[in-house]
């Protein structure tokens, strides 16, 4: 009898085991399909398929995440001066892993992310980051601005199950960007500056901002060697030789929350701006400078084609 229990009971054993075998191969074939394989501006890294806990660094980055509803875990808030589209990301409901530029590591490592989204002001600290949990740079390249910024919009809506919604978004904003150009072929010369701190730069195409002359079409006042990240240093004298019939201002003390500075309407309120055509023709524009200075993805420059269309439109109506 006693032998017969033992019988029965390593069958049952035999049965269960065979029962766990499987369930192991049934989940075996989800194991496998994990993670996506994702190529950035720092090389190439599997990242979780689907990430729940997701840290944003790279501003441009977010202002995409925001626009495809993709929740976020995590954003630096120190020191941080979100645009009003993006106040949001400044609540409490985010964990705060310090600034742009310097995370905060020990609440990153206990965090234990599924993903870190790097890039832009986080760059030199990739490796960094990286050693904490897979991350990944998605840098926008300004001298191929449009094509960049549709291939970040497809990697994030491949990765976060999103492509329906990625791929509307890139048709909507390149439905706007054709049906300004149309607006803007015959609107004129254009010159984009910076002010800061009482000081002017400027930009020409293929720089920083300069998707008005890349995408758009307006046609530059003047040129530059190389622009780099801080412009070419600019003088009122400067502006009013090459005298631009479209002046595009950014302010970047406004744009990091300095009340301090001048702004940049009484930098350019002088004798020698108002001589340009600009000013006479009531044709310079104040861009939204926490948006395009501190974020700078497709939302961004969306509201920016808005702005430029509603003044287009006012400008010839009169």
């Amino acid at each position: 009898m006693f032998s017969s229990i033992k019988v029965k009971f390593l069958v049952l054993l035999t049965a269960l085991f065979a029962l766990a075998g499987c369930d192991d191969k049934k989940e075996a074939p989800a194991a496998n399909k994990t993670s996506i394989t994702v190529e950035h501006s720092q090389g190439k890294t599997d990242v979780p398929e689907n990430p729940k806990k997701v840290v944003v660094f790279n501003t441009a980055t977010l202002d995409i995440i925001d626009a495809l509803n993709i929740p976020v875990t995590a954003v630096p808030q120190s020191d941080v001066h979100f645009p009003e589209f993006l106040s949001k990301y400044a609540d409490k409901t985010y964990t705060n892993v310090g600034t742009l530029f310097e995370p905060n590591y020990e609440v990153l490592s206990s965090l234990q992310p599924d993903v870190i989204i790097a890039g832009g002001r986080a760059n030199d600290v990739y490796k960094k980051l990286s050693d904490i949990a897979p991350t990944i740079s998605l840098d926008i390249d300004p001298n191929n601005f449009v094509a960049s910024l549709t291939e970040r919009t497809e990697q994030l809506g491949t990765i976060f199950a999103k492509q329906a919604e990625a791929k509307k978004l890139i048709d909507d904003f390149n439905q706007k960007i054709e049906g300004l150009k149309a607006k803007t072929s015959n609107a004129g010369t254009a010159l984009v500056i910076m002010v800061n701190g009482g000081k002017m730069s400027a930009y020409g195409p293929k720089s920083r901002f300069g998707f008005i002359f890349d995408v758009l079409g307006f046609k530059p006042a003047a040129t530059f060697q190389e622009a780099g990240r801080h412009g070419n240093a600019v003088t009122s004298e400067f502006v009013l030789s090459v005298n631009p019939q479209w002046l595009f201002v950014l302010d970047r003390d406004n744009a990091i929350g300095n009340k301090e500075a001048q702004s940049a309407q009484q930098v350019l309120d002088n004798e020698l701006i108002q001589k340009t055509d600009a000013w006479q023709q009531n044709h310079i524009v104040y861009l939204d400078s926490t948006s395009m200075y501190i974020s700078g993805g497709i939302q961004t420059y969306s509201r920016l084609m808005d702005q430029i269309s509603d003044v287009l439109q006012k400008t010839s109506a009169n």
